[in-house]
């Protein structure tokens, strides 16, 4: 039989290719019809201050949950994935409804944990720009892409007043990072043989409490960080209505995820060594938790909380891989490619929230263009 030309080989290619292509968009066609009705609406509310908050607040609580929440709860949704979702949903869900409610009562009206009281975030917006409604709206883009970037940067950075808010946000991240990269090190270096040793065999029921305490605790920390990304488009201090709108939609939507079981970002995740057994998923979340709380007392100032946990990922992985003699860790060349590309994700949504930020306020956007002339 005669072999194919070269024009057969190409040809072929070409069909697959566009049979792929098809196939792609068949599948992401709801999605696109989604993020082309959301970027319509945002371009018909932005105008009315009232709609373009509420609307602004509803598409950032989307992709919050969708994004940024993962990071706490994914290692919880991984190594509980036998249970049923509901069960997890309302303990997470009751969680969060208690540390905002303790932060509305305490705070005046605040459920950030006073993180929008720090320098640029202090009042309320008044008005609003069509990017600023919209902002949300690229986050879920790129969630969808699995692409764990930052919401602090993505959203905090759209309502910023000048750039030392910024420069300030991206300091304190970046040592959140670096804090956690050589805390990771450390930690799985120091006792990764002793975690083995213990790790073996099936979990017991202690284990089973002590990760659904670590995971509460993180998700409650985690949420005296990152509420203030969502609570930007509101009022600095809510009403009971207000407050009411706010903490129902988020605890539905939690609802959703769990239904979910954490959609595609959850591969994050997943892909990491040694996180479906529910030991090591309550030692990550407990030197996470730590991590943040720390944070959180040194400073109001808003940080990326995506940064400190792609940050303790990557140290665990590189620890796990150049300690680890019998599998549990992935080889070096593999644990590199992995933390790269987190990096440059993480990256990319920075790029992104700084073009969205001097897109939105020129002053911003003089102060950047003169400090790099």
């Amino acid at each position: 039989m005669a072999e194919p030309s070269n024009g057969e080989n190409t040809s072929l290619y070409q069909s697959f290719r566009a049979s792929s292509l098809s196939d792609t968009i068949r599948k992401e066609r709801p999605f696109l019809i989604f993020i082309g009705l959301s970027f319509f609406i945002a371009g018909v509310v932005f105008q009315n201050p009232m709609l373009a908050m509420w609307v602004g607040f509803l598409y950032a609580g989307y992709s919050a949950i969708a994004n940024d929440s993962i990071q706490t709860i994914g290692t919880f949704l991984a190594s509980n994935s036998q249970r049923k979702w509901w069960i997890l949903w309302l303990y997470i869900g009751g969680i969060f409804l208690a540390t905002v409610a303790y932060s509305w009562v305490q705070y005046d009206g605040d459920v950030s944990y006073a993180r929008l009281t720090a320098k640029g975030f202090e009042t309320a917006p008044t008005s609003f720009t069509f990017l600023q409604v919209a902002a949300p709206i690229f986050l879920l883009i790129i969630t969808r892409m699995r692409m764990p970037v930052s919401t602090t940067f993505m959203l905090l950075s759209c309502f910023s007043t000048d750039l030392d808010g910024i420069t300030d946000m991206l300091t304190k991240s970046l040592s959140g990072y670096l804090v956690a990269f050589v805390v990771a090190i450390f930690v799985w270096s120091m006792f990764s043989r002793m975690m083995r040793g213990w790790f073996t065999g099936e979990a017991g029921k202690g284990w089973l409490v002590a990760q659904w305490v670590s995971s509460g605790a993180l998700w409650s920390v985690w949420l005296m960080q990152d509420a203030a990304n969502i609570a930007v488009y509101l009022p600095r201090s809510l009403s009971v209505m207000e407050f009411a709108a706010f903490s129902g939609f988020i605890f539905f939507g939690l609802g959703v995820l769990f239904y979910l079981r954490g959609d595609r970002i959850q591969q994050v995740i997943t892909e990491k060594s040694f996180v479906t057994d529910t030991r090591p998923a309550t030692i990550i979340d407990g030197v996470y938790a730590f991590i943040l709380y720390y944070f959180k007392v040194v400073s109001v100032v808003p940080m990326s909380t995506t940064w400190v946990f792609i940050g303790l990922l990557a140290g665990r992985e590189l620890a796990m891989s150049l300690t680890d003699q019998d599998g549990h860790g992935k080889p070096f060349k593999k644990t590199f490619k992995l933390i790269l590309r987190d990096a440059t994700y993480a990256g990319i949504g920075l790029i992104v929230s700084i073009i969205l930020a001097a897109s939105i306020n020129p002053a911003i956007r003089n102060e950047l263009f003169s400090y790099l002339h």
